[in-house]
C-alpha cells in the first residue's frame, strides 16, 4: 500500500533493537485517513470470505480493527492482555510473548464471543515474530471457528514471523512488509 509506505518513509523513526516508531501516524496519535485506506484494502483483500468476526489484541491494533470492521459490517473482538472485575471467567485464554514490552502475556476473549460459526480475521497493527497472532489463533482454534486469515498492516519481514504463519497454512496479508532498516533511519520493502 504506497500510502502506508510512504508514512512510514517520512513520519517512521528507527530505533535500536529492531524497532521502528510509527505512533505519530498509526498506533498514538492516529491518522484516520490512513485508516480509512487501511480498512479499505482489508476488504479488498478478505471482502469475499464471508467474515463474521474481526479479530484483534489490545490496544494498537483496536482502532485498526474496528476502521476496517465498518467495511465488513460486523463485530470486533478484542482480547484483552489482563483479566479485571468486571470480565468473566469462563474465557478461552492465548498466551503470547510481547516484542514491543518484552514480556508474556495471557490474553482473554469471553467464549460467547467466538464460536463454531464464526469466520474470523485477525487484524493487527505489526506482525514481527508472530507471537501475537499465534496466541489468537489459539484461542480461534479452540472456539472451532474458520479462521481466514491474518491481516496486518506492518510486517518486519526480517523478523521471520509472517513466513512461519505462511508456511504453517495461514493466509497472512502485510500492508507493508520491511525486509530491512537500518538505525540510520534506511528502511527497505519487499515488493
Amino acid at each position: 500500500m504506497e500510502m502506508l509506505k510512504q508514512m512510514i518513509l517520512s513520519r517512521g523513526t528507527v530505533k535500536s533493537g529492531g524497532v521502528l516508531r510509527v505512533d505519530s501516524f498509526l498506533n498514538h496519535q492516529i491518522d484516520i485517513n490512513l485508516y480509512q485506506e487501511i480498512g479499505k484494502e482489508f476488504y479488498r483483500l478478505f471482502g469475499s470470505e464471508n467474515v463474521t468476526k474481526i479479530v484483534t489484541i489490545e490496544a494498537s491494533g483496536i482502532g485498526i480493527a474496528c476502521i476496517t470492521a465498518q467495511f465488513f459490517n460486523v463485530p470486533v473482538v478484542f482480547a484483552k492482555k489482563s483479566k479485571t472485575s468486571n470480565v468473566a471467567d469462563d474465557n478461552y485464554v492465548g498466551h503470547i510473548y510481547s516484542f514491543t514490552h518484552q514480556c508474556n502475556n495471557d490474553i482473554l476473549i469471553h467464549k460467547s464471543y467466538i464460536n463454531e460459526n464464526d469466520r474470523v480475521l485477525l487484524i493487527d497493527d505489526f506482525l514481527a515474530k508472530g507471537s501475537a497472532l499465534e496466541g489468537l489463533i489459539d484461542i480461534v482454534t479452540t472456539a472451532k471457528a474458520h479462521l481466514v486469515g491474518a491481516g496486518t498492516v506492518i510486517e518486519k519481514g526480517f523478523q521471520g514471523g509472517g513466513d512461519k504463519l505462511r508456511q504453517a497454512g495461514i493466509r497472512v496479508e502485510s500492508l507493508a512488509i520491511i525486509d530491512a532498516m537500518d538505525e540510520d533511519g534506511t528502511i527497505s520493502f519487499r515488493n
